[in-house]
């Protein structure tokens, strides 16, 4: 998408069926034709096609006034966000995603999630989003030396499968490798004997039948580490007061800023992409000034900064190794390369151009570099979007043991529940305090869409002529009747939700009990179970949120 159409224009146009339909009726003169097109029209229900469309490019993020607006006046990452509302709005029996929370935010992310979950056909999704594929998914196809392996259940029913397939193939290795040394001693004793001669040809037989079991290995990963700072600073290392920042004069895009940054503070920033999250990580980081107030920073204190649109910036004719020579031109070689191998790179890769780097390799060059000088302030703008899921994971770890500050702008939610303990929400052009979890902003997002979704479903009412108090009695009353259902369907999901938990904790008290792994199909059929019961509560959950966003929309709506 790039020209000038609008959005909602555009992602209408890729239903080529409807769209040609469209133009045949405007020109049709038979009526048996014209009454053939609408009836077609009627089987695709194109007519609600355009609401389909908007609610589409809604979850995604945008609202009326951007879905009215062309194309073209829409940078890469957000045209992305358009081609993907495209393939979500034609419904394909197979839809084939790779990667695609890359270009979103959080907001957007978990839009995305709820959408997936309750998709008519086939998805299946290439992607590093651990959230994603324990939210969204029903199994995981495993890609391991050349072979696919089905698992049951989201990611985390994966990685516990997987470990117990890996020890009972460790287990089952073992014993072959004990057999295989029975049968070559039996074989060495006796070869020579004419009387035993028979049976040791039967052993070299079955010795040559015996099909190596080849047990899985962990692929291992390069530990993150990020150096801890010489000295530890007292709080607040920066310290906001009454600020705006922006980039034109007079037009700020954030005001009444007044927030304080701790050391041993762990915050993410929420808030829609364009809200200005990435603005204020900016002004944190002296990359922007302020255009009124003042950012006080604790004496001598460090700020490292990472930023997803630095990876371009990395001088593609430069190696990993120039890039850590020219931080330490005193250092000898070794002391260089050994830098470099903590952070992944041996010496080939630490001898690549940093053009024929892959998006990973980069991400971990971009954030050794950024650690470099061991800051008391790490901000990181999504810095996993080129991350696989071990890396993810490594980079957790990483962020938990480090002693400073760290800020993050992630649509990984994963990531944010691991590291974080305060949440900052950009929104309404300033920056508070949010009070609770990401369930809970979850549940905000849904209820403020719902709202929404009634006030434009109203906004027609609007000026209707005032009814009598007593029709209006009569309404009121009409509408708690309409309203009954949803409470009771959001007591029903919460008995549901907590029949579920108690369900999936005694299967989990189960698979703690090392008795349960005496017996390799126990096991199996438990792990099965689990995952069954965690489909059931992703399912469960999904209905109480929507249940609980409804009810207080319809609310919202009636006061």
């Amino acid at each position: 998408p790039g020209g000038a159409d609008s959005l909602i224009e555009w992602v209408l146009s890729q239903d080529a069926e409807r769209a040609a339909l469209l133009a045949e009726a405007e020109t049709a003169a038979d009526p048996h034709r014209i009454a053939a097109i609408h009836e077609r029209l009627g089987d695709i229900d194109a007519h609600s096609a355009p609401s389909r469309a908007a609610q589409i490019l809604a979850g995604l993020g945008f609202d009326e006034e951007a879905q009215a607006r062309a194309c073209r006046e829409f940078s890469g990452g957000w045209r992305m966000r358009v081609a993907l509302a495209a393939i979500l709005f034609l419904e394909p029996d197979i839809l084939l995603l790779d990667e695609p929370t890359n270009y979103l935010d959080l907001e957007g992310t978990l839009w995305l999630e709820t959408y997936l979950r309750t998709y008519p056909h086939t998805v299946v999704i290439i992607s590093h989003d651990r959230d994603l594929l324990n939210r969204a998914v029903g199994h995981i196809l495993h890609l391991d030396r050349g072979k696919l392996t089905l698992y049951a259940g989201g990611y985390d029913d994966f990685e516990e499968a997987r470990r117990e397939k890996q020890r009972l193939e460790t287990k089952l290795a073992r014993r072959q490798e004990e057999e295989r040394a029975r049968i070559e001693a039996f074989i060495i004793r006796f070869k020579a004997k004419a009387s035993k001669a028979t049976q040791a040809q039967s052993r070299i037989k079955a010795l040559a039948r015996m099909k190596p079991i080849a047990a899985q290995v962990d692929e291992s990963v390069v530990p993150i580490r990020l150096p801890a700072p010489q000295k530890l600073l007292a709080s607040p290392l920066l310290k906001i007061e009454d600020a705006a920042v922006g980039y034109e004069p007079g037009a700020p895009i954030l005001t009444r800023l007044n927030l304080n940054v701790d050391q041993d503070d762990r915050i993410a920033l929420l808030g829609q992409n364009g809200n200005g999250k990435s603005t204020f990580a900016k002004l944190l980081a002296g990359r922007l000034q302020p255009m009124t107030g003042q950012v006080l920073g604790a004496q001598r204190v460090s700020v490292g900064y990472f930023a997803q649109h630095q990876l371009d910036d990395l001088n593609p004719g430069w190696s990993p190794y120039d890039q850590i020579a020219a931080l330490m031109p005193d250092a000898t070689e070794a002391q260089k390369r050994t830098r470099l191998g903590s952070w992944g790179f041996s010496h080939d890769k630490a001898d690549t151009k940093a053009s024929n780097l892959s998006g990973g390799e980069k991400a971990r060059l971009l954030l050794a570099l950024t650690a470099f000088h061991a800051p008391h302030l790490l901000i990181l703008d999504e810095p996993t979007n080129h991350l696989d899921v071990d890396s993810r994971e490594a980079l957790i770890q990483a962020l938990n043991d480090f002693p400073g500050a760290v800020i993050l702008i992630s649509h990984d939610r994963h990531l944010i529940e691991a590291c974080v303990d305060r949440l900052w929400l950009v929104k309404g052009g300033t920056v508070r305090s949010f009070d609770g979890d990401l369930d809970g902003y979850r549940a905000d997002l849904l209820a403020e869409r719902g709202r929404a979704r009634a006030q434009r479903e109203g906004a027609n009412s609007a000026a209707a002529p005032k009814i009598a108090r007593v029709d209006q009695r009569r309404e009121a009353a009409a509408r708690r009747a309409e309203t009954a259902p949803l409470r009771r369907a959001v007591q029903t999901a919460e008995k549901e939700l907590e029949k579920l938990t108690a369900k999936r904790a005694e299967i989990d008290a189960a698979l703690a009990d090392p008795r349960a792994y005496e017996d390799p199909g126990k096991a199996q059929k438990l792990s099965i179970a689990r995952a069954d019961v965690s489909r059931q509560m992703a399912v469960a959950e999904e209905a109480w949120l929507t249940a609980s966003a409804a009810l207080e929309a319809a609310e919202a709506g009636a006061s």
